[in-house]
Order: structure tokens, then sequence, then C-alpha cells
């Protein structure tokens, strides 16, 4: 089977359906309660599903559910994040991160096992790449995330940010697939406008999702505003410099008519002086930019350290000062390596 019930957007149902002999007009009941309800099983006595789908769900050509078990489920002491660690059909695991507070919950997922960028202070480039993950598998961490939430908290997910392992962009169109999935108002229904999907400078995928049908937010990850320097932490710029990667945010940008946000990881001693951040604001001059400044979480692969509060102030201080809105990420789940960079898919107990 190639194929599961939660990797199928609802055109994709209605077609599998027909082919198997059975009415389209069934995918909607069946729909709703594999992406609104979240069932995985007793999918036959669901409202609205009638004998004809029934049997088509008993019968071998039926969708199946994605195999994906939980095997780790770490709480970080900030009281805010929660870390998934799934097992997938075939023995791989990857992590998810639930984030957030009652009205504001963001589900954090992974679209690679491992990731393929090899960024130097990023865990999961730290492991390297294994393979891409399916559509089915990546609307399968949100299923799970939001089960956990209506479970635990009454609460819902609002935000979906691809910024878990791998480059999302890399893997462009089981990615958007997924999406596709999670944003269609007879499931979910979490619109375009909450989905940010982040990348280190895969520009043939920036490009695609310039030209693709929805908005997501483009989050694009620099830490050097040279070629020598970026290089040096983001081993992809060698293939595509920053000229190129701005050029293609500009297109994004004006084709979009949408903001696109820069992350800058603050290294103290690397990429945080007063001049760091001036040649920062000098490469997004003209540009519709936010600059997320996040400071470094750590890795066992990287000896390096984030900065100091006072240095991080000031480098956003230069960055505000110029006119470019700036925010510096809060560090959560710190505790149970569930920040930003440190996804490895493996059990973490929570640090005390």
């Amino acid at each position: 089977m190639n194929f599961s019930l939660e990797g199928l957007s609802y055109e994709a149902l209605e077609a599998q359906l027909a082919e198997s002999g059975v009415n389209p007009v069934h995918a909607k009941p069946l729909f709703r309660a594999v992406h609104r309800r979240l069932l995985r099983n007793d999918l036959d006595s669901a409202e609205g599903v009638l004998p004809p789908l029934q049997r088509w769900l008993a019968s071998e050509q039926a969708a199946k559910s994605c195999a994906m078990e939980l095997v780790g489920d770490t709480s970080s002491a900030d009281g805010f994040t929660r870390k998934y660690l799934l097992r997938l059909h075939d023995g791989a695991e990857v992590e998810s991160v639930q984030m957030g507070f009652p009205g504001r919950y963001t589900a954090c997922l992974s679209s690679q096992v491992g990731c393929a960028m090899g960024c130097v202070f990023c865990a999961t480039g730290q492991m390297g790449f294994s393979r891409h993950l399916t559509a089915s598998e990546i609307v399968a961490q949100v299923h799970q995330v939001e089960r956990e939430l209506r479970r635990t908290q009454g609460g819902t997910i609002r935000n979906i940010v691809m910024m878990g392992m791998g480059e999302p962009l890399h893997n462009f169109e089981p990615t958007m697939e997924a999406l596709d999935i999670i944003t269609d108002n007879r499931g979910l229904n979490i619109g375009p406008a909450r989905v940010a999907i982040s990348t280190v400078g895969y520009i043939p995928g920036i490009r695609k999702l310039t030209r693709h049908s929805k908005r997501y937010s483009l989050a694009v990850s620099l830490h050097g505003a040279s070629d020598e320097e970026r290089g040096q932490l983001i081993p992809l710029n060698k293939r595509w410099p920053l000229v190129e990667l701005l050029d293609a945010c500009r297109e994004y940008s004006a084709l979009k008519r949408a903001r696109v946000f820069f992350a800058w990881t603050l290294i103290g001693g690397v990429n945080d002086s007063d001049d760091h951040a001036q040649r920062l604001v000098d490469i997004l001059k003209g540009m519709d930019a936010h600059v997320n400044l996040i400071p470094l979480n750590p890795t066992e692969g990287y000896k390096e350290q984030a900065p100091g509060e006072e240095r991080v102030r000031a480098f956003q201080q230069i960055i505000q000062d110029a006119g470019l809105p700036s925010t510096v990420r809060q560090r959560r789940g710190i505790d149970v390596a569930a920040g930003c960079g440190q996804l490895k898919a493996q059990r973490v107990k929570r640090t005390r």
C-alpha cells in the first residue's frame, strides 16, 4: 500500500473512491472523520459513513492510516513546550514540537529524516540525511499534536511552522501536498496565512514557492551577511550564494506581496558584533523584511555559545534603528532539546 488516508487531499480521495467504484460523494464524511475528528480506527462507524464506504474501508484496496507510533513524549519545564518522538513504518524516527499557550498553539513539523543541508550548529544537520517524509507522514504529525492538545488542554492548533527536522523546500512536493490538506477548510482548516515555511536558502524551492497557488509565509535563515561568513555556517551557501538568495527573496516578496522573515542565529564572537548587525541592515535595505534573532541553542556537535542578553539587545537596536522590524525569539524547550536547531530524533530527559 503506497498511500494512506492522511496523505490524500479531498480531490485525491474523491478520485480514489471513484477508481474503486464508490460514489465520490462519500469523500466528504470520510475526509471530515480523518482530518477534523482525527479518527484512525472505527472509521466505518463515523457519522455519515454509509455501507458503500464501509465496504470500501474494509477492502484490501482501501487506503490505510499512516503507520506512525508515538515512542517518546517530553514536556519542558517552561510549561509551554512539548516534544514528540515518532517512529515511522520503516523504523526511522522524527520529532515534532508543540509550542505556545491557550489560544495560540503552534505545531513545529519535520519534513525529512535528518537533513542534507549540513548547517554546522544544527543538531539535525549534524545527523545527516536519511530520506524525505511523505505527505501522509507530515500530516500525521499535525494530527498527533492536535489530538494531544484536544485531550490535555481542550485546545487546538492555530499555527504551523515547517521548522522541524529537514529542509522543507528540498522536499517540496510532499510538503505542499501536506499543507494543502492541513489548510483545507473541510479538515483542520488552518489558514495559509498561519503557515510558515523555513529554508536555509534552497533557491529552487523558493522559486517554486513563489509560484505556488497559496501564500505561505517564507522564513529564510541567513546567519551571515557575506558569502565567506555564511558559507562557514551554511554549506549550501557555496552552491547558492547570498546575491542569488536575496534576489529570490525579493522576487517572492514582490510577486506574493508578502514580507520575508529572516532568521539570524546569534553566535557569540562569530556573528554578533555591531559590524555584523550593520552589514545585515545593508543587505536587506529596501526589502519588506522582518528579522528574527535567535540566540544559539546548544548542541553536542557545536562548541560555540549564545551571546549575553546585553549583546543581543545591542545587535537588535542597530537593526531597529535602521527601520527594520526585529524580534528576539524566546528560548523555550531548551531543557528537552526542543529549541530551534536542537531536533535530532532522540529521547531526552528534562534537565533540572
